[in-house]
């Protein structure tokens, strides 16, 4: 893929999520494969039809959608990090899943020539693009009529998850604090604001399903090692090795007193899955 009319933001995106590949998923904490199989149920895959996967990482929402329509179907996962979108073909390869292909691509502008879909899927991904409406637009002439779409996207987190992630914000730059994508008064701070999205953009039958994650670690050394391996990444590059330790140090010492009667350290995610269909 030629990268030059991809914005800044979204190739510093790609970048981060290059360098997190290795580990995303990977360090025993299930974090995008519940959401991803969550996305899945709602929007209900048939066999014979054919998804795309916008923002397909390492293929937590492309596979079981693929398992769903079954080998007279077909999913195409896409990704702008080159690193996601080789490890996610690896992995399909090794899962034994002929129905499936994925692709380096920009999100905010997938170009299939004229291709629609029964179903477009895309998990945690419409907040990080530099135009979401633009993007959504551009998505819903990638259904047939009649196609369904979901997105997930993050609600609440509970009082401690936020108190963790509060260590950080001394250090982070402030795009990573910009109410308009990331805050409680921007559109990806309600249900309503993130339907009101779908619905500006054409979608018709806007509708939210919510659900508590509750994401379990053995220490707090695990929450570390998987606060590297995704997005939050950027919060520790963001503090830089000057702020390292003391971030970390103060994270673990939180982290102790939030045990939970059997040891483990359980924080907890609203997840939202925003449902649509194209007229």
């Amino acid at each position: 893929m030629d990268f030059t009319d991809v914005p800044e933001s979204s190739r510093r995106i790609a970048a981060l999520f290059d360098r997190a590949a290795p580990t995303y998923e990977g360090v025993g904490v299930p974090w995008f494969q519940p959401i991803g199989d969550r996305l899945v149920a709602e929007v209900r895959p048939s066999p014979g039809e054919h998804v795309l996967d916008i923002g397909c990482g390492r293929g937590a929402a492309t596979f079981p959608l693929a398992e769903a329509v079954g080998p007279s179907g077909h999913v195409t996962g896409i990704d702008l990090s080159p690193g996601m979108v080789d490890s996610a073909r690896t992995d399909a390869e090794a899962r034994g899943l002929t129905n499936v292909d994925v692709a380096v691509m920009d999100a905010s502008a997938p170009s299939f020539h004229g291709v629609t879909f029964d179903v477009v899927t895309a998990s945690l991904v419409l907040f990080f693009l530099p135009d979401p409406p633009a993007a959504l637009l551009r998505w819903v002439d990638l259904l047939r009529p009649g196609g369904r779409i979901g997105v997930t996207t993050f609600g609440d987190a509970d009082p401690l998850w936020t108190a963790v992630d509060d260590l950080f914000r001394p250090y982070l730059p402030p795009q990573m604090l910009d109410a308009r994508t990331s805050g409680k008064l921007g559109p990806f701070g309600s249900d309503e604001g993130v339907e009101g999205l779908l619905a500006s953009a054409g979608f018709s039958s806007v509708r939210t399903v919510g659900f508590q994650l509750p994401v379990v670690f053995d220490k707090p050394e695990q929450w570390y090692d998987w606060s590297w391996s995704h997005g939050q990444r950027a919060m520790w590059e963001a503090a830089g090795e000057d702020h390292l330790d003391e971030v970390r140090d103060a994270a673990f010492a939180y982290l102790e007193g939030c045990r939970t009667t059997d040891g483990t350290i359980v924080l907890t995610q609203r997840v939202r899955v925003t449902l649509a269909d194209r007229p």
